[in-house]
């Protein structure tokens, strides 16, 4: 499911027109990445929580020349960990 898919899914859902949807899609996206930019969690009961993890930085192999190290920098990545309840409802299948 794309996020036009989803924007969709929410205006039959909702009752809402699939441009209202899209907007609130699109709102929600831009929350959560500015949350994570600012450290915060964003925690969604039940369904999950996001958060910005700082993954340190090693020493790496350069692909095009495997005798020569390169540096790798510390980098900032998002992580998802999924709630009880989207768990357990994964889990009934």
């Amino acid at each position: 499911m794309n996020k036009a898919a989803l924007a969709q899914a929410i205006s039959e859902k909702a009752g809402v027109s699939k441009k209202e949807a899209e907007d609130m899609v699109g709102v929600f996206v831009d929350i959560v990445i500015e949350q994570l930019k600012q450290g915060n969690i964003v925690n969604i009961a039940g369904f999950g929580q996001f958060s910005a993890k700082t993954r340190a930085g090693r020493v790496g192999v350069n692909p095009q020349n495997p005798t020569e190290k390169i540096q790798i920098p510390p980098v900032t990545v998002p992580k998802f960990k999924a709630g009880k309840a989207l768990k357990d409802s994964l889990k009934a299948k």
